[in-house]
C-alpha cells in the first residue's frame, strides 16, 4: 500500500542510485530548480568513480530501479524539454531488457491463467527467448488434430509487475504534483498529465487481452496492405498474463547483413517503415508506438512484420488533421498556414499572435529547406517545433507525446537502413493523399453526404418526438388544472428541510436583534 512516507523513502532510494551511477551530472544546470545547486553538488560526490559522462550508466541505474522507472526513462526519452536534450539522448539509448524469471514460474501464470498445466495448452513450451520490463517471450508448439505441429510465440507477463507498478507509480504522482505547485514552468508541462498517460500505457500493456485485441484492430486496418502486416492471434490460449500468436520466420530488421544476404532492398525497407508508421496514424489513428528494430522483421515475401503491440497511440480526426497539415506545411514552406493550423487546433492561445508565431516556424523552418534532402529529420523538426511553441504558452499535449516518441524511433530505424533517405519525399505522398481524401473536395461531399444522412435520422425520429412531446402536454395541462401530487416521502422531506430552514431563520434573527440591542445600548 502506497504512504506518503513509503513515496518518500522510494524517492530517496532512486535518487540515490541514480546518483551513484553519475545520472544527475548529465544534467543540464539551466533546467535545474532554483535552490537545487546543493543537491546536486552533493550528487556528484557520491557518484561512482568512473561513472560521470558515461550515457550508458542511466541505462544500468533504472534497469536496479525495476520495471516502472525502465518505462519512465523511454517515455522521458521523447520529453528534452523536461530533462534536457544531453539526458534524453542518453535516454534513447536505453534498452528495455531485464533478466528472464525462472520457466516454472511461467508454466505456473500460464496454468493459473487457463485452468490446466502448461504442458496441457501447448505441446511444448521453451525457454524465455528475450525478456522485458512488462513481460518475456517463449516459443510454443501446438499439435493440431491433423498431426501437425504450428509453432507459435507466447509472451508471458511477468509476476508481481502490477503491484510494483501501482506502488512506483504513486511516487511518480507525488514529484508531479510537487513539481506543478513549485513551479509555473512545471504546470505548463502538465507534468501530472504526464503521468498520467504512462499510467494509460502501462496500464493497457499489463493487460495482454487488450494487447491481443491491438494486434487485431491493426491487423483489419492494414488487410489491404501489401508490404505490412502482424501475426495473428490465437484466442483460445490467450488471457489476461498471457498471449499466444503466430510464429514470425523473419529477419530482425537491424540485422542489415542477413537482409542483404536474403535479397531485401533496405532503402526500400526504410521507406516501407516510414510510410507505413504515416499511413496508420494519419489514415486510422491507431499506430504501433514502440517501432524499435527488435519489434520489426522482414518475413521470405519480404514484407514488414511488427510484433509487440503492447503500446499503441491512437490520434482523434482533429490532431491527425493537425499532424497532416503541419508536416503538408513544412513540406511546402507555407509557415502562415503551419501557425493558423496551431491556432486552429487550439494548440496556442488565441491572444498570441499568428503572424509572430509563424515567423518564429519560419526559423526553424528555413534552416532545414537549406540543408541536402537526406540530412533533414522530421523528429528533430517535431522536437524543435514543441520548443518553440513554448515561447506561446503552448501546454504540453499527451495525445501527442507517443506520436512524438514514435516519429524518433521510425525515422531512426528508416535512417539505418537507409542513410540517404529524403524524408520530405517518402512522407509526401502519404500526407497528400490524406488531405486530398480529407480536406479537398472529396471530402465536403461526404461531409453534405453525412449532414443529408443525420438528417433522414432525424426525420425517421420525428414521430416519436412528437408523440413525446404530445405526452409532456397532457402532463403539464394536467398539473395545472389540478395541482401537483406529490408522494408522502416528498411531503415529510420537505416539511423537514422547512423545518431546518425556519429555525435557522429563527436564529438569525436573534442574532441581528442582539447586535441591534447592543448598538442602541452603547
Amino acid at each position: 500500500m502506497a504512504t506518503p512516507l513509503g513515496d518518500f523513502l522510494r524517492l530517496a532510494r532512486a535518487g540515490y542510485v541514480l546518483a551513484r551511477e553519475g545520472v544527475f551530472t548529465r544534467i543540464d544546470p539551466a533546467l535545474m530548480p532554483p535552490g537545487s545547486e546543493p543537491l546536486f553538488a552533493a550528487a556528484r560526490l557520491i557518484a561512482r568513480p568512473g561513472t560521470t559522462g558515461d550515457p550508458a550508466r542511466i541505462g544500468v541505474a533504472l534497469s536496479r530501479l525495476g520495471p516502472s522507472y525502465v518505462k519512465l526513462g523511454q517515455f522521458l526519452a521523447t520529453r528534452p524539454d523536461v530533462v534536457g536534450p544531453q539526458l534524453a539522448r542518453d535516454l534513447q539509448l536505453l534498452q528495455d531488457r531485464m533478466p528472464p524469471f525462472p520457466q516454472e514460474v511461467a508454466e505456473a501464470i500460464i496454468a493459473r491463467n487457463f485452468d490446466r498445466p502448461a504442458l496441457a495448452v501447448y505441446a511444448r513450451l521453451g525457454p524465455a527467448l528475450a525478456a522485458a520490463s512488462i513481460a518475456q517471450v517463449h516459443q510454443g508448439e501446438i499439435a493440431e488434430a491433423d498431426g501437425t505441429v504450428r509453432r507459435v510465440a507466447v509472451k508471458v507477463l511477468r509476476p508481481d509487475v502490477q503491484r510494483r507498478f501501482r506502488i512506483d507509480l504513486s511516487s511518480f504522482y507525488r514529484v508531479a504534483r510537487l513539481g506543478e505547485r513549485a513551479s509555473p514552468e512545471g504546470r505548463r508541462l502538465r507534468l501530472i498529465a504526464v503521468v498520467d498517460t504512462l499510467a494509460r500505457s502501462m496500464s493497457m500493456e499489463m493487460d495482454l487481452r487488450l494487447e491481443a485485441a491491438a494486434l487485431a484492430e491493426l491487423a483489419q486496418n492494414t488487410q489491404g496492405e501489401e508490404d505490412f502486416r502482424v501475426p495473428t492471434v490465437d484466442w483460445d490460449r490467450t488471457g489476461r498474463e498471457v498471449l499466444t500468436t503466430e510464429w514470425i520466420d523473419g529477419i530482425k530488421l537491424n540485422d542489415l547483413d542477413a537482409l542483404r544476404a536474403a535479397g531485401h532492398d533496405l532503402p526500400d525497407m526504410g521507406r516501407i517503415v516510414m510510410q507505413s508508421f504515416l499511413r496508420h496514424a494519419l489514415r486510422d489513428g491507431f499506430f504501433h508506438a514502440d517501432m524499435h528494430p527488435g519489434n520489426l522483421f522482414v518475413d521470405p515475401q519480404g514484407r514488414l512484420v511488427a510484433v509487440d503491440c503492447g503500446i499503441m497511440g491512437r490520434l482523434g480526426q482533429k490532431e491527425r488533421r493537425f499532424l497532416a497539415e503541419i508536416l503538408y506545411g513544412f513540406i511546402t514552406r507555407n509557415w502562415l498556414r503551419v501557425a493558423q493550423v496551431h491556432f486552429e487546433a487550439g494548440y496556442v492561445p488565441a491572444h498570441h499572435s499568428v503572424e509572430d508565431f509563424a515567423q518564429a516556424i519560419r526559423a526553424i523552418g528555413e534552416p532545414i529547406h537549406s540543408r541536402p534532402a537526406d540530412q533533414i529529420s522530421m523528429a528533430k523538426l517535431l522536437t524543435l517545433l514543441f520548443e518553440v511553441t513554448a515561447l506561446f504558452d503552448m501546454k504540453t499535449r499527451p495525445e501527442l507525446l507517443l506520436l512524438q516518441k514514435t516519429m524518433v524511433v521510425v525515422e531512426g530505424v528508416a535512417r539505418a537502413l537507409d542513410p540517404h533517405l529524403d524524408m520530405w519525399k517518402t512522407a509526401e505522398p502519404v500526407v497528400r493523399t490524406w488531405i486530398e481524401r480529407n480536406l479537398g473536395p472529396a471530402a465536403r461531399l461526404e461531409e453534405v453526404a453525412d449532414g443529408v444522412g443525420a438528417l433522414g435520422r432525424s426525420l425517421q425520429a420525428l414521430p416519436e418526438l412528437i408523440a413525446q412531446g404530445q405526452r409532456i402536454a397532457a402532463q403539464i395541462d394536467s398539473a395545472t388544472r389540478n395541482g401537483l401530487a406529490l408522494a408522502p416521502e416528498t411531503m415529510e422531506a420537505i416539511g423537514r428541510a422547512e423545518g431546518r430552514g425556519n429555525r435557522w431563520m429563527t436564529l438569525a434573527l436573534w442574532v441581528i436583534a442582539a447586535l441591534l440591542a447592543g448598538h442602541l445600548l452603547f
